[in-house]
């Protein structure tokens, strides 16, 4: 195997998801609404909504939020808060800022394919990761979300690379894994030391796998 890109997952593989801060930005905006925590992870869970949320802007999936709540509330500054909140939690440790830098200082090219609501995408170019990456791709600008091929596909095209030529790690989330090994990508999977994978039917992974960022070197060699 010639590898000579590595594209990354974001969520549990570059950067914590920030469950706790998320649930209480949701009671928030229940409260601003007018309606209860309960009723308002209904509407955000209900059938469709995951894949409308992740593929677009984040906007409309918000006013059609507040129609089926009944309001009439401001949902332009529920976005605010969302982009706030990605902006907090896009901070990666010291370890994946530092095998980042030396996965460049290497010669090796490093994108990353992410299933993310718009307000990631806007707050990305202020990170310190985005400047460590040749290419970035979104679900919620791209229109597409893993595991659908043209995810990796455009992720490649804009690394300029072959899906043969890249490792793509992940945690695993949304069948990304297999999706990668269906484009031609080589999977990683990457889960806590210690800890079983968070997602199901990964408990007998049998590719490769590291426990932290800085063991790609050990994939790589």
């Amino acid at each position: 195997m010639t590898v000579r890109v590595v594209v990354f997952d974001l969520w549990e593989t570059l950067v914590r998801w920030p469950r706790e801060e998320s649930e209480l930005l949701r009671k928030r905006w229940a409260e601003r609404l007018g309606v209860s925590a309960e009723t308002l992870d209904a509407l955000w869970n209900e059938a469709g909504a995951y894949e409308r949320r992740e593929c677009g802007p984040l906007l409309p999936f918000l006013h059609s939020i507040r129609e089926a709540a009944g309001s009439d509330v401001d949902v332009g500054e529920f976005l605010e808060w969302r982009v706030d909140l990605a902006r907090t939690a896009l901070v990666a440790d010291r370890e994946t800022i530092e095998a980042l830098d030396e996965l460049r200082l290497r010669g090796y090219h490093i994108g990353l394919a992410s299933n993310s609501t718009e307000d990631v995408a806007i707050v990305w170019p202020e990170t310190l990761l985005a400047p460590l990456f040749d290419a970035a791709v979104f679900s919620a600008t791209a229109g597409v979300m893993k595991p659908d091929r043209r995810i990796y596909e455009l992720a490649c095209a804009k690394l300029e690379a072959e899906p043969a030529d890249c490792l793509f790690v992940g945690d695993g989330a949304n069948n990304e894994l297999e999706g990668a090994r269906r484009v031609g990508m080589t999977p990683v999977l990457v889960h806590p030391d210690g800890k079983p994978p968070h997602w199901e039917g990964l408990e007998d992974w049998v590719g490769l796998r590291i426990t932290s960022i800085p063991e790609i070197f050990h994939v790589l060699g």
